[in-house]
């Protein structure tokens, strides 16, 4: 598949980058009891580390708010992701497990700190491009909310964007019918090239150690 990076994020932002996972043939199920358990251990362990500490000044956060404010983006209105999912923590509002592959989604986005989402290949059409969101842009996330997508850095296919690393749309989510999968990890800019490859090909096998299926990954960044 196809994945471009746009002029107009690589002008701002020369070493952006983002991990690619492209899956086929997986099973989706309810999540194993290893991957529960770690999930739940893992989001207490972060509660206790949080004490006495605000969740933007986390390296990773901070790096994704800063991404979002050189697009002209308020990240006190508009947060990535994975500050949406550490302020739960903080809270003790632990995310319960969904099923397999947002289980491991959720787990590798805390533990990195990163924007990751997941897709269903066979709801997207044609080639990938990673890009900022036009004025009149706009789609329904997973929650049922409407989202301008104006400057919002968004992932992109022939049909419009479909995700992002603030929400993903409701258009292509990952459900127990999925069989062909593409993953999107919204790699800190900072991260060099070799340390993306092994947090990318770390998440693939775990992955698939799960779902089973066949997968390959790339690095997309500025030439």
């Amino acid at each position: 598949m196809e994945i471009k990076l746009s002029q107009e994020i690589i002008k701002h932002i020369p070493n952006f980058k983002v991990g690619i996972i492209e899956y086929k043939d997986i099973t989706v199920s309810e999540s194993p009891q290893m991957i529960r358990g770690r999930l739940q251990l893992f989001q207490e362990s972060i509660y206790f580390d949080l004490e006495n500490k605000n969740v933007p000044e986390l390296a990773g956060i901070q790096e994704w708010r800063s991404i979002f404010k050189k697009y002209g983006k308020d990240p006190n209105r508009y947060r990535p992701s994975v500050e949406a999912l550490y302020r739960r923590v903080q809270k003790q509002n632990y995310l319960s497990s969904v099923q397999s592959a947002i289980d491991i989604n959720n787990f590798f986005s805390l533990q990195y700190q990163v924007p990751i989402g997941i897709y269903d290949l066979n709801n997207l059409n044609g080639s990938i491009s990673i890009r900022l969101g036009m004025e009149g842009e706009e789609y329904t996330d997973l929650n049922g909310r409407i989202n301008s997508l104006n400057h919002l850095i968004v992932s992109s296919d022939n049909l419009g964007p479909f995700g992002s690393p603030f929400v993903d749309s409701d258009r292509a989510p990952v459900t127990f019918a999925t069989k062909n999968a593409l993953q999107i990890i919204y790699l800190r800019p900072s991260t060099d090239v070799e340390n993306a490859k092994r947090l990318t090909e770390s998440l693939m096998s775990m992955f698939t150690q799960i779902h089973g299926g066949e997968a390959f990954f790339q690095i997309v960044r500025c030439p």
